[in-house]
């Protein structure tokens, strides 16, 4: 399953306000070969997967990601199937151990993850594992991640950790990171925006775990973080520095780069910001 070189990375509504049109068919007409968006962390297979591949004809939709907790791998199997039959070789499954402030009944994650890709193994091959990711950031999901999926696709992580995450899953394996943007040249306004999306990440442990093993501190993590490390975490400035960070990550060994505009309007889908990158990465 051919990723490309950069995707879009989006939790919210991927349809414009006051607008039926779903803006998944201009992001592939402006050449972006991926849309990555969240599971959602409900049971069953979110829809709107199943729409942004209608609403498209060629791109990969990949989920980042599904959690393990709350639907079974075969109830997940069947979802995967049926958008497989139907869309063949564009599903692209992701999948996460989330995090215990999340999960109420969260114990072993590593070995809930293995037995759930066991029982996948057996459940068909349209979740095989060419067909699925893993979302890693520590060294043990990282070789999971090789060993049992396409890849990896780590989440809310600086270049040093894509360094890092190709060290440790060797020349083959997928490397997916997101790389949260900001388009905004001003450092206050860039920054306190930035906060609005590192504050809530940094309560959780496995972020902010990963980000303590590459050199943060306490001090750094606290009040939405530092200004060291909102700049490591969030790349904001104008369109040459967003795409200089995207050039990081691949010189640093990522395949794919999914993009996560931080919008001015929270939870509106930033169509200019993503038609402005475009131009800027040579998409066309």
């Amino acid at each position: 399953m051919d990723l490309g070189k950069v995707g879009i990375w989006f939790s919210g509504s991927w349809r414009l306000p006051d607008s039926p049109l779903d803006v998944a068919a201009e992001m592939e007409g402006l050449g972006y070969s991926a849309l990555w968006s969240s599971g959602r962390f409900e049971p069953g297979l979110s829809k709107h997967f199943e729409r942004q591949l209608a609403a498209t004809t060629h791109l990969v939709v990949a989920s980042g990601i599904v959690s393990i907790w709350p639907t079974s791998p075969q109830e997940i199997a069947e979802a995967v199937a049926d958008l497989a039959d139907r869309y063949p070789g564009r599903f692209l499954l992701g999948l996460g151990a989330s995090h215990a402030p999340v999960v109420a009944e969260y114990t072993r994650p590593y070995s809930k993850m293995i037995s759930y890709l066991d029982a996948l193994d057996s459940a068909g091959p349209s979740v095989a594992k060419d067909h699925r990711v893993l979302a890693a950031l520590g060294p043990r999901m990282l070789e999971l991640a090789g060993e049992r999926s396409a890849g990896a696709h780590p989440y809310f992580v600086p270049v040093e950790h894509t360094v890092r995450a190709r060290a440790l899953l060797g020349p083959g394996p997928l490397l997916a990171p997101e790389v949260t943007v900001v388009l905004e040249r001003d450092p206050s306004k860039a920054r306190a925006l930035a906060r609005t999306f590192t504050g809530g990440y940094l309560r959780l442990p496995n972020y902010a775990n990963n980000l303590r093993a590459l050199g943060f501190g306490d001090d750094d993590l606290a009040g939405g973080g530092s200004d060291r490390l909102v700049d490591a975490v969030v790349c904001w400035g104008d369109l040459d520095a967003i795409a200089a960070r995207v050039h990081e990550h691949h010189e640093a060994g990522a395949d794919h780069v999914c993009i996560q505009v931080i919008p001015a309007t929270q939870g509106s889908f930033p169509l200019a910001e993503y038609r402005e990158l475009a131009a800027a990465l040579r998409l066309d």
